[in-house]
């Protein structure tokens, strides 16, 4: 069996063989996800940094992570030894807000067979299952991207999309950054005009699991209203927790929506381009 979207800890647990990514991170320390890796894994789990491996270098017309380089990625991939035949699982400790970085990835590389361990390390540990530091001996494969440039959305996209009414925006922050009331991280407050609001953590329960499928499909459908799920573009601060919401929507069946990957951070580079305060 295949897993794309979720998969429980037990599984993974039953599954030895599947390739296994480590995805904390922090963006107040950048180096606290590796300090914590090394400090304490799931077995045999690669460690991919959200700066150094999963995004590109920021410049005066980006956001904070830009899309990395995907013939680079590929040969990353292959020197963690991910084929396009591997079942990779990601997690994090994060509810999922990091590991779905590389989910949407790896999907955009023409990589389906991939997860997000529901709940990250924090539930495996609280199923009593193993963390060790053991770094993994693995042997490097061959990884041949095939990329879908259809998966995301530049500014101008955006904008024309906006335009046109031919997309609905979701923006995946605190209720408190989308209404410009807080602004933690970047420099400009607010949110993209016309965009709606939900904050990644609602698709999460008390015990940072996943909601069921069937009520995050009433949730979103709820959201998008007559708006067709392949209309959806998300967007966040960064692109990064954005993908959240885009695994939530394919985890309940809504498939086909979009990233805008630069997201907040890049849409304000440009003063002329619309911010909105408020609901």
């Amino acid at each position: 069996m295949t897993y794309t979207t979720l998969v429980s800890a037990q599984t993974l647990h039953d599954h030895p063989d599947w390739i296994i990514v480590d995805c904390r991170f922090s963006l107040t320390d950048t180096e606290a996800g590796g300090y914590a890796y090394r400090h304490g894994h799931i077995p045999n789990a690669r460690y991919a940094h959200l700066d150094k491996d999963l995004s590109s270098a920021i410049s005066d017309f980006t956001g904070r992570h830009p899309l990395p380089d995907f013939s680079l990625l590929a040969k990353k991939l292959g020197d963690w030894g991910i084929s396009n035949n591997s079942q990779v699982i990601a997690y994090d400790d994060a509810g999922g807000a990091f590991a779905g970085r590389l989910w949407w990835l790896l999907r955009t590389v023409g990589h389906d067979k991939v997860a997000v361990l529901d709940g990250g390390i924090k539930h495996w540990q609280k199923q009593g299952l193993l963390v060790t530091t053991t770094l993994p001996a693995f042997k490097s494969a061959t990884f041949r991207p095939y990329l879908n440039e259809a998966a995301w959305l530049n500014a101008v996209q955006v904008q024309n999309g906006l335009a046109q009414k031919a997309i609905c925006l979701i923006d995946a922050r605190t209720p408190e950054r989308y209404r410009g009331e807080q602004e933690p991280i970047d420099p400009v407050a607010g949110h993209i005009p016309s965009a709606l609001n939900r904050a990644f953590q609602l698709n999460l329960d008390s015990n940072g699991l996943f909601l069921p499928a069937e009520q995050l499909r009433e949730q979103f459908s709820r959201l998008i209203g007559t708006c067709a799920p392949e209309q959806v573009v998300h967007y966040c601060g960064s692109g990064v927790t954005a993908c959240h919401n885009l695994l939530a929507m394919e985890h309940a069946g809504l498939t086909g929506s979009r990233l805008y990957a630069g997201s907040w951070s890049e849409w304000i580079r440009n003063k002329n381009r619309a911010i909105e305060k408020g609901k």
